[in-house]
């Protein structure tokens, strides 16, 4: 990683921060140092205690949305994390002053988090490969080094999704036995959330691939519902084993080989029904798929909107129905997921919305907590050897 530069102010209210270049036998460039004390001693968690890095200026609404929701999750977890905000240093103590000002915002004790200087951006126009290669100190690529040094346990980011993909393969890299790392996404059903995999990530897969996505999926879904032997279901165009293109064809053959509750083909009619918790597609499908999903609550509220407009009858007949269509729409409510794991990298990474507001960062924190509390990645590579032996 190269070498971050010195701050250049203070922030207000904020221990005083400088960085210790590193000898020749250390593994990171930098090392963050309190100087509130005598002794000089780095900035630690508390022994046990999860790491954060989080990604400050990611997503369309940073860096306030960001600052605002970190602070609300230190704020409701009573600690159980440390957080590591990364971006340009003078701007994250802005947003933090502003949090203090405004009413209601909680502002989090200094030593529940650190501030990690990344002056640098990669924004939602950058293409992926191009920014890495120029913009070497951006937050999402100091964020993911701290990962892959041992100073952060997970990474969030509701930055460009391209650039955190590439980065986080790049920098943490894979999973053993894992050929492309998926994107997963948690899906309503009328039942329990469902996973779909892959979710934008890879456009083009090959058989062993969805084979990959259905193995990581199931021990996400695994982990985060407590579930034995979650039931998995290849997207198709029919149920018969013929349906399909080449590459869904050979993988369902995959599938049936590999040892996990995989129920055959479905089809789209059967994502709703709660029937599966895994649906494995390619990330062509499996994105357009989530984006529709995406504009359903919008609308059905256009809808019922319209309807009311219609007479006093109708007006009075929603107003009856508010509060049951409230709860409703906070089950489709993404905001309510918070972001989406990066599976197969070696390491946590999550993906949150561009335009994530409070309440998704800090669930994208609850998420990357979930994976580490529940050692998906063990479990993914655990999975695999043993389907590979």
């Amino acid at each position: 990683m190269p070498e971050l530069p010195l701050a250049e102010a203070i922030p207000q209210g904020l221990p005083q921060l400088r960085f210790l270049q590193r000898q020749d036998d250390c593994s990171s460039e930098d090392f963050l140092i309190s100087t509130n004390s005598d002794d000089h001693r780095l900035v630690k968690s508390r022994e046990n205690q999860i790491r954060i890095a989080v990604d400050v200026m990611g997503g369309d609404y940073a860096p306030a949305n960001v600052v605002a929701g970190a602070c609300e999750a230190i704020h409701e977890s009573g600690g159980r994390f440390h957080l590591i905000l990364v971006g340009p240093e003078e701007t994250i103590s802005a947003s933090l002053r502003e949090c203090r000002r405004q009413s209601g915002a909680h502002t989090p004790p200094t030593e529940s988090y650190d501030i990690m200087h990344a002056p640098e951006i990669i924004d939602m126009h950058d293409l992926p490969n191009a920014a890495l290669k120029t913009k070497r100190k951006s937050s999402i690529g100091v964020g993911l080094h701290l990962q892959k040094d041992g100073k952060a346990d997970a990474f969030v980011s509701a930055g460009n999704t391209g650039a955190v993909l590439s980065a986080a393969t790049l920098i943490l890299g894979r999973i053993h036995g894992i050929g492309r790392p998926t994107i997963g996404a948690l899906i309503p059903t009328a039942k329990s959330p469902c996973m779909l995999v892959d979710a934008g990530a890879n456009v083009d897969c090959r058989p062993q691939h969805l084979l990959e996505f259905a193995v990581m999926g199931s021990k996400y879904i695994s982990a985060v519902r407590n579930l034995s032997n979650p039931r998995v279901g290849l997207l198709s165009i029919g149920e018969e084993d013929s349906k399909g293109n080449e590459a869904s064809v050979a993988a369902l053959k995959l599938l049936r080989k590999s040892g996990l509750n995989f129920v055959g083909n479905i089809e789209g009619r059967d994502i709703f029904s709660g029937d599966l918790d895994v649906i494995v597609c390619d990330g062509f499908v499996g994105n357009i798929l989530l984006k529709f999903g995406e504009s359903f609550p919008l609308f059905l509220k256009t809808k019922f909107k319209a309807f009311a407009e219609v007479s006093i009858t109708n007006k009075v007949l929603g107003l009856m129905v508010r509060n049951a269509l409230r709860r409703v729409m906070k089950d489709l409510d993404y905001q309510e997921h918070g972001g989406v794991p990066l599976l197969g990298v070696n390491g946590v990474a999550i993906i949150g919305h561009g335009k994530s507001t409070p309440l998704a960062i800090k669930n994208m924190i609850y998420r990357a907590e979930e994976m580490i509390e529940k050692a998906v990645n063990k479990n993914i590579q655990e999975s695999l050897a043993s389907i590979n032996e």
